[in-house]
């Protein structure tokens, strides 16, 4: 949650604007305490951008208590230590600080953008946060009631209910299956003594990868990283979310709606980030299903047969089950028309490959558009995390472009057979098509 920002919402650091990707200098600062984070530093704007991300998210929540992460997100900024949920927020008002967390099943995080003259006293509130959270009740049950408004607008919205949908029907049982709003169930059995073991289990120095960008040099920060995480475990508790594969399936799955227009989620078994196709994959998927009008699917499926507005499909890198995942929407009378055509351009892109001319046009797009993360502080500092996660080196920004010239088209095409199989392509509809042959029901919304 964000409190009290009151810098410019343009803000963009300038020394980045105009700048190639190898233009940033990262450089990694470890804290006496053994803290590191990886900094670009830039002193042209009197402000600091922070982004703390510690592994391991909703898929860790315990089963029967779905949204103890996100609900742990929404706390952070109501009360800590001696200060009260009020009393915290006109603190952050007073600092002109952000304040944001949020969870997602992979990961929780904490971002902050501060003036450089508040950066001291907005890392003692961030360090009360983590460390001293109060859970105090009348918060706990405001914010319930925030994640229950947020489970029922889910229910009303339809292309909210195939996401939830699709991924329980294509991980079942396992945690990434489970919705991370929970449900009102298991938002009613969380205690403020879940809570307190949630950080107590994630919130970890050995946990946490940081990344800092602006107005702060490497000396000031190893102070600010000591004082920031004093006091949190040195370990946190382990991931015991398995490696699964997500379910395949050439039957197509339906909960039935009374809209004019049905909405589908699809999707199969994808590529793991560290993979050495992944270059290769990012290129072919783009040339597939990228979004823009130069895509196969937008091509086929909305200019030549005005079936939908837009159709995506793309890598999704989940740490325990990589994805290929899109999404379509089309008018009742046209899904099984469109579901034909989405998998018959998977299946020829399988078979086929892609162009020279595709791969050449798709390179220029990734490499050229990549200056355009480079332009907020914050961007940047979800980059510095990224590239830690992910193992890909302090150097990356400087060889991230070569990667992707370097594909060559024999590897695109060997690729584009490796991942792509429309036979396991996994359909969930929401809506009310006319005539969609062979479907099976798909699981109810708890």
């Amino acid at each position: 949650m964000s409190r009290g920002f009151r810098v410019a919402a343009g803000f963009a650091l300038a020394l980045f604007l105009s700048a190639p990707a190898h233009a940033l200098t990262v450089e990694p600062v470890t804290s006496p305490g053994g803290v590191t984070a990886w900094l670009v530093e830039d002193h042209s704007l009197k402000i600091v951008s922070l982004r703390l991300t510690f592994r391991g998210g909703s898929a860790l929540d315990p089963g029967g208590k779905e949204s103890l992460a996100n609900l742990g997100s929404g706390l952070l900024d109501e009360g800590a230590g001696d200060l009260d949920s009020a009393t915290f927020h006109a603190r952050l008002e007073a600092l002109t600080a952000s304040f944001d967390a949020e969870a997602n099943p992979d990961m929780f995080t904490l971002s902050s953008r501060v003036q450089t003259e508040d950066l001291d006293g907005t890392v003692d509130l961030l360090h009360l946060a983590l460390t001293a959270p109060r859970f105090d009740a009348e918060p706990v049950t405001r914010v319930k009631n925030d994640a229950l408004a947020e489970i029922a607008e889910v229910d009303g919205n339809p292309d909210e209910i195939a996401d939830v949908l699709w991924r329980k029907s294509a991980f079942g049982d396992h945690p990434y299956g489970r919705s991370w709003l929970g449900s009102p169930d298991s938002i009613g059995r969380i205690e403020p003594r879940d809570l307190r073991d949630f950080m107590q289990q994630r919130m970890a120095r050995d946990n946490v990868i940081v990344g800092v960008v602006g107005d702060i040099a490497p000396a000031a920060l190893k102070t600010l990283l000591d004082k920031l995480f004093a006091g949190l475990p040195a370990h946190a508790a382990p991931d015991t979310v398995p490696n699964v594969v997500a379910a395949t399936s050439t039957e197509v799955m339906l909960s039935r709606l009374p809209i004019p227009q049905s909405v589908a989620v699809f999707g199969a078994p994808g590529i793991a980030r560290k993979d050495p196709d992944w270059y290769a994959a990012v290129l072919v998927m783009h040339i597939l299903g990228g979004g823009g009008f130069d895509a196969r699917l937008t091509e086929e499926v909305r200019v030549k047969r005005g079936l939908a507005y837009s159709v995506d499909l793309d890598l999704d890198p989940m740490d325990h089950a990589p994805l290929i995942l899109g999404d379509v929407a089309t008018r009742n009378a046209k899904v099984a028309e469109s579901i034909e055509v989405i998998r018959d351009q998977v299946r020829r892109m399988r078979d086929d490959g892609p162009t020279d001319a595709e791969l050449q046009a798709a390179k220029t797009y990734v490499t050229g558009s990549f200056p355009l993360d480079l332009t907020s502080s914050l961007r940047i500092c979800w980059l510095l995390v990224t590239i830690q996660r992910d193992q890909l080196g302090i150097d990356y920004f400087d060889r991230r472009n070569a990667l992707f010239e370097q594909v060559t088209l024999d590897q695109a095409k060997r690729v584009a057979k490796r991942i792509l199989d429309p036979d396991k392509l996994f359909f969930l509809v929401v809506g009310d098509p006319e005539t969609l042959p062979g479907v099976k029901p798909a699981p109810k919304l708890e």
